[in-house]
């Protein structure tokens, strides 16, 4: 398993390569998804004018950490980096995926009312007191965490991202798989 990656020759299908270099396919598919989520987010916070709250917010740290390490696995392998550390980075990206499909859950489950969400953006704002603050803040927009700010079908942008985010780590976890199993078969 600590054994460098052997140069692979060029297949001539799409299965073919998939099947030849799992943990690239992988990583390319995550990188590609994960900047065209984050794009779309961009899209809707900044061309829309949607803001994110605190918790959709929380929700792209993945995605920040995920793509750049998907970037750095396809290099990896086409520099021939040991395989081991390519399959501890793509389980990396499987367990970040799994914790944000979970959070992203949460955040869809707070905008549905299922449950409550984090006091510091649900709720009612009339605890606070003070005359300047209140009046500042009876100005200012504050995205809530318990209200969605668009729905598709019935689904906000927190459970599209909870499908992606278990998309992509179904793909992370595919790549891990596939490429230890190669591991194991190589002489």
């Amino acid at each position: 398993m600590d054994a460098k990656l052997a140069p692979q020759p060029t297949p001539l299908s799409t299965a073919g390569a998939v099947r030849a270099r799992p943990v690239a396919t992988a990583a390319v598919a995550i990188a590609v998804g994960g900047a065209a989520t984050i794009l779309g987010a961009w899209f809707f916070q900044y061309v829309l004018g949607y803001q994110p709250c605190a918790l959709c917010l929380e929700q792209r740290y993945v995605y920040y950490f995920g793509i750049p390490l998907a970037v750095l696995i396809v290099l990896g392998e086409q520099v021939g980096a040991q395989r081991k550390v390519l399959l501890l980075a793509l389980l990396a990206i499987t367990i970040g995926m799994i914790w944000n499909t979970g959070l992203s859950s949460y955040h869809a489950g707070v905008e549905w009312k299922w449950w409550p969400g984090p006091r510091d953006c649900t709720g009612p704002l009339d605890s606070l007191s003070g005359g300047g603050l209140l009046r500042e803040l009876e100005t200012i927009h504050v995205p809530r965490c318990d209200d969605a700010a668009w729905r598709f079908l019935g689904i906000s942008l927190a459970g599209y991202d909870a499908v992606i985010s278990l998309a992509l780590a179904a793909i992370a976890g595919w790549g891990f798989w596939a490429g230890l199993k190669q591991a194991r078969s190589a002489p």
